[in-house]
């Protein structure tokens, strides 16, 4: 979806990474998911989609994912990453995130959250992954809780699921909507735009933003050291509370 967005803002050139195909489980959410597509490279399908959009786009596609063998070749002439990847590939993402930094391309990455979205942007000047979230050295299992939590500090989503044992980060399942992902392509099409060309104010970690359809909320929050942060600490400690009693 983020690929339509910015194809339809004008931008001309990509580079896009998916090694999945489209399955049944991708039509509540992911733009390209039909019965036509079904078993199609996930990839390959959005790429033609955009060129339905401008047939003169150049588009490199990555169909195997960005793996250490071809992070250098995905990231070449790149002027911005946008994150599309799934919730739980924390390896991909750091590796990523770090080739980013090493070549000094910012990134703007925003998630699904109920039915809103959060949005970040990374700048090669400002803090890093890992300097935001600070997985290194905590448990794995806490690996998500953290993630959302430096996501989406304020956790606007928190108060209107129906089914909160649906959350099982264990099992790698989180609740999706398709009308969350498409505020995710209009934030970070927005983002993109602003870097790309140079306008507006850009807010960047330790900054996060933060909008829920259902709720009508609009939080910016900032939170410098990221999860390091006190409140952070606090709002990890919640979280795992809240998903303990979920499953309890």
């Amino acid at each position: 979806m983020h690929l339509l967005t910015l194809a339809r803002l004008g931008i001309g050139k990509f580079h896009v990474a998916d090694l999945d195909d489209f399955a049944l489980v991708n039509f509540n959410r992911q733009a390209g998911a039909s019965l036509g597509s079904l078993g199609q490279p996930k990839a390959r399908v959005m790429a033609g989609l955009a060129r339905e959009i401008n047939p003169e786009l150049d588009i490199q596609v990555f169909d195997e994912g960005v793996q250490p063998q071809n992070v250098d070749a995905f990231l070449d002439g790149v002027d911005l990453y946008v994150d599309g990847l799934d919730y739980f590939v924390f390896p991909a993402r750091r590796l990523v995130y770090d080739a980013c930094r090493a070549r000094g391309i910012p990134i703007t990455f925003a998630v699904p959250l109920g039915m809103g979205a959060a949005v970040l942007n990374f700048l090669p000047d400002g803090p890093s992954f890992d300097d935001y979230f600070r997985l290194e050295g905590t448990p794995e299992d806490e690996w998500p809780t953290r993630f959302l939590v430096g996501l989406a500090p304020a956790l606007l989503h928190r108060g209107y699921l129906v089914y909160p044992e649906i959350v099982d980060f264990k099992a790698q399942r989180v609740p999706s909507t398709g009308l969350a992902c498409q505020l995710c392509a209009g934030m970070a099409g927005t983002e993109a735009l602003k870097i790309l060309l140079g306008r507006g104010k850009i807010r960047a970690v330790p900054h996060s933003m933060q909008f829920d359809a259902y709720t009508g909320k609009l939080k910016h929050v900032w939170r410098p050291g990221g999860n390091a942060h006190p409140l952070q600490r606090l709002a990890i400690a919640y979280v795992n509370w809240r998903l303990s009693r979920a499953h309890t």
